[in-house]
């Protein structure tokens, strides 16, 4: 899937899980077919999860990654009333794998997908719910200070550019770069708040079309209020895509941005995973299709002011 990614298997994981944690040596252990790109995951048992991670880096720095993470875990538990896992354990590097690696528990519930719950109000109004708690959450006088999504919009400019000339072939470049250049002057001008910042389809878990979990909320810090409303582009329909903008009271102008943040995500997810993960190059493509069809960004895109 990425270009240095290590050698993961379902023995070397076991072996790690057993070797290290002869305490669960009872319980069975399934390597889980996932489309995550950062970690496999291995279920121990029904209430355990270890995640090993896909990418070769510094092992000093993932292990400074992973107590960091679990400190925003505790953190975002705190903030939100949806379940989100904890850390319960950390493994060592050995010689099958170099890297530490984290054990979490295990939440019940199904993944959602770009258009398993889009026109499902109960789960509308629980992500307005979480996106509310997000917010309403201390940021501890603390700031965004990162280059990911979060901050200034026109920062990722070098970046869309690569997936720009990447996208020829697959995606109507050309209208889509000018989509960007509107989309890039939206200036940032509200105070941040305390966000998940990767609210996207398979970070959610469902049941009976409701929210019944919230993963991968190691980055919850605190980024620009309009983040984490690439959630609405990525999982709902147009009218409850309306409905949670009136939910949250959003302003034309933070409304936009969160379609900014949504579509630098997406494009970023049709090339790069074309051949490796359908699963995120098809989130991409239906977001980017959303946000397309969508009036109001058109005229956008067509020189309307914001």
């Amino acid at each position: 899937m990425h270009e240095n990614d290590l050698h993961l298997t379902p023995e070397v994981t076991e072996t790690m899980i057993r070797r290290q944690f002869p305490q669960w040596d009872h319980e069975p252990v399934q390597w889980l077919d996932s489309a995550g790109t950062v970690n496999v995951i291995v279920r121990i048992g029904d209430s355990l999860a270890a995640r090993f991670r896909r990418q070769a880096a510094d092992p000093k720095d993932v292990a400074h990654d992973l107590r960091r993470e679990a400190d925003a875990l505790d953190e975002l538990a705190s903030a939100v009333s949806v379940p989100v896992p904890t850390a319960v354990a950390a493994g060592e590097p050995a010689p099958e794998y170099p890297l530490p690696w984290p054990v979490h528990t295990w939440l019940p519930g199904e993944i959602a997908t770009p258009t398993s719950v889009a026109g499902s109000q109960r789960f509308c109004d629980d992500l307005v719910t979480l996106i509310s708690e997000l917010r309403q959450a201390h940021t501890q006088e603390r700031v965004f200070s990162g280059t990911q999504r979060g901050g200034e919009l026109s920062v990722h400019d070098e970046w869309m550019e690569t997936c720009f000339r990447r996208s020829e072939g697959l995606l109507d470049v050309p209208g889509l770069r000018r989509l960007w250049e509107r989309f890039r002057e939206l200036p940032h001008q509200e105070p941040d708040v305390m966000a998940h910042k990767d609210i996207i389809p398979g970070n959610l878990l469902i049941s009976d079309g409701r929210l019944v979990g919230l993963l991968d909320g190691g980055s919850f810090g605190p980024a620009d209020p309009a983040l984490d409303l690439v959630s609405a582009w990525h999982l709902l329909d147009s009218p409850l895509r309306d409905h949670l903008r009136h939910s949250l009271d959003c302003s034309d102008l933070q409304w936009q941005r969160g379609a900014a943040w949504a579509f630098q995500q997406s494009m970023g997810l049709v090339w790069y995973y074309n051949d490796t993960n359908p699963v995120m190059r098809d989130l991409g493509r239906s977001t980017l299709t959303r946000i397309r069809s969508d009036n109001e960004l058109f005229e956008l895109s067509s020189g309307e002011s914001p």
